[in-house]
C-alpha cells in the first residue's frame, strides 16, 4: 500500500490506496474552511498551525496499516510552502522511521488522477484545471507528457469567486456560497463584460471582472446581490467557454474533463457539457468528494510513479511552491 499525505493549502487530508487494486483503503480529510472564513480567505501561518494538529490525529488513524506500506506520497508543489513543509516534514519523519522511500506529487498532477480514483487512466485527455490558484488548460498525453496549453494572466476562477464573495461579506470559500446565490439571480440584470472578449490569446483573466463587479457590489444595496451573483457566474463561465471554442478551432476535442475545486460548480459543468455535445466528446468529471484538494487524488497520482520506480530519498524532497506542469 502507499499513504499519501496532501497539504497544499487549507485542507489536511491522508489516504491509503493498495497498489495491486488501486482501491482506496482509507481516505480521512480536515478542513479549515470554519477558522477561515472569519478572515475571508486562507491565512497562511493559521493554515499551517492546523496542518501541524490535524495531520498527526489522522495519522493515528492509519497505523494499522503501517507494516504493508511501501512507500509515502506527498504533495510537494505546488502550493503555500508553509503548509506543504508540513506534509513533506511527515512524510520524511515517516521515510525514516518505516524505512521506505518517498514518491514527491505534483499537486496539479493529483487533480487530473481525481478522475480515475480506483480506476484505470484514460489519455490522451484535454483538462480544465479550475482552482482557487489555478486556471489552466493542460493536454495530456500521457502521464509524463502533459502540457499547459493556456493559463491565467492574473486570477484563478475559482479565486475570483472568492473574492467576489468577499466583496458581498458572504464568507468563506466563496465558491459554493455564489453559486447558491445566482440561482436566485437574473444574470441580465448586470451586463459585465467577458474578459479579453476581443484578444486572439488563448488565456484566461479576471482582475477585470473582479472590479466590474465590486463597482456594481459598491453601487447597489445588498436585494441586488443575486442579481450580481448570477451575472458573475455566467460572464465567468463564459470566458472559459470562449477560450475552449477558440482553442477547439485548432485542436478539436477528443476526451474532456474539468478538474479542481471549481469543478464542482453545477453551472459551469453544464455549460461545457453543452459546449462538447456539439463535438460529441465525453465529459469526464471526478466525484464531487475528490473535486476539492484531497489525499486520495495524490494516491493515485503515486501509482503512476510507483509503477516507474521514481522513488527519492527523503533528504532529496523539496517544497516548490511555484511549480507548474
Amino acid at each position: 500500500m502507499i499513504l499519501s499525505i496532501e497539504s497544499s493549502c487549507d485542507d489536511s487530508s491522508i489516504a491509503i490506496t493498495e497498489i495491486k487494486t488501486k482501491k482506496l483503503i482509507y481516505h480521512k480529510k480536515i478542513s479549515q474552511e470554519l477558522e477561515h472564513s472569519k478572515y475571508g480567505g486562507v491565512v497562511p501561518e493559521l493554515a499551517s498551525r492546523l496542518h501541524a494538529l490535524a495531520l498527526p490525529a489522522i495519522l493515528e488513524e492509519c497505523s494499522p496499516w503501517f507494516s504493508q506500506l511501501k512507500a509515502i506520497a506527498v504533495t510537494n508543489e505546488p502550493g503555500l510552502s508553509v503548509t506543504l513543509i508540513e506534509g513533506v516534514v511527515m512524510a520524511k519523519a515517516l521515510s525514516i522511521t518505516l524505512n521506505i522511500p518517498i514518491l514527491p506529487i505534483n499537486h496539479l498532477k493529483g487533480h487530473i488522477y481525481s478522475l480515475f480514483i480506483e480506476k484505470e487512466a484514460q489519455f490522451p485527455l484535454t483538462v480544465l484545471l479550475v482552482s482557487g490558484g489555478h486556471t489552466q488548460l493542460i493536454e495530456v498525453t500521457s502521464h509524463e507528457a502533459m502540457e499547459t496549453v493556456a493559463t491565467t494572466m492574473d486570477d484563478s476562477y475559482g479565486e475570483s469567486f472568492d473574492k467576489v464573495a468577499k466583496m458581498m461579506g458572504l464568507g468563506y470559500p466563496g465558491g459554493p456560497l455564489i453559486e447558491k446565490l445566482a440561482l436566485g439571480g437574473d444574470s441580465s440584470r448586470f451586463a459585465f463584460t467577458v474578459p479579453l472578449w476581443q484578444s486572439p490569446l488563448i488565456a484566461f483573466s479576471y482582475s477585470g471582472l473582479k472590479n466590474q463587479v465590486r463597482l456594481a457590489v459598491e453601487a447597489s444595496s445588498s436585494a441586488d446581490y443575486p442579481n450580481i451573483a448570477s451575472a458573475f457566474q455566467k460572464t465567468a463561465t463564459d470566458h472559459l467557454i470562449q477560450k475552449l471554442k477558440k482553442y477547439f478551432k485548432i485542436h478539436k476535442p477528443q476526451r474532456f474533463a474539468i478538474v479542481g475545486g471549481a469543478s464542482a460548480n453545477l453551472y459551469l459543468r453544464g455549460e461545457i457539457e453543452a459546449l462538447l455535445a456539439t463535438y460529441r466528446a465525453p465529459l469526464l468529471l471526478a466525484p464531487l468528494e475528490f473535486c476539492s484538494d484531497n489525499a486520495a487524488m495524490i494516491g493515485r497520482a503515486a501509482m503512476q510513479e510507483y509503477a516507474r520506480d521514481n522513488f527519492v530519498n527523503y533528504s532529496h524532497v523539496n517544497v516548490n511552491a511555484r511549480c507548474k506542469l
